[in-house]
């Protein structure tokens, strides 16, 4: 019988995680070379904040002090984005490459090819949204 409810108690747990893991969504990182170098990254989006909590507050006021000026127009702009859910807001293309920034599901989506290299990143806003809340409240200026 302990047993059974130390299953259902890991199992609960389990399924808690997984669904705030879900509903933060999957930051990705995705870089090709022609040489046949490839890193891929696929990170739950809800770690990134947390991971901020255990990062050496200097190092955190440091960044913050340096992105200061620029988070309250990072929160408006990550606030506005999620009202597009499906917005192309950048592409540029010349011969040899291409630059494409959209919005997807409430993900920034950001992809550049160019010869020999490919790069995508997929990062949920709500992500953003979130660093960038922590940043602030690191600011000097808070």
């Amino acid at each position: 019988m302990l047993l059974a409810k130390l299953a259902l108690g890991f199992c609960g747990t389990v399924a808690v995680a997984g669904a705030y893991t879900l509903r933060e969504g999957v930051m990705r990182v995705d870089e090709d070379h022609m040489d046949g170098r490839h890193v891929h990254v696929w990170v739950p989006a809800a770690i990134v904040p947390m991971a901020m909590h255990v990062i050496p507050s200097r190092h955190l006021k440091h960044a913050a002090a340096q992105a200061g000026p620029w988070l309250p127009t990072l929160r408006a702009l990550t606030k506005e984005l999620k009202k597009y859910p499906e917005a192309e807001l950048v592409e540029v293309k010349d011969a040899n490459q291409h630059v494409r920034i959209r919005t997807h599901q409430g993900k920034l989506l950001i992809d550049v090819t160019e010869p020999g290299e490919t790069v995508h990143l997929a990062c949920p806003l709500a992500m953003i949204e979130d660093v960038t809340r922590e940043l602030e409240a690191k600011s000097p200026a808070a």
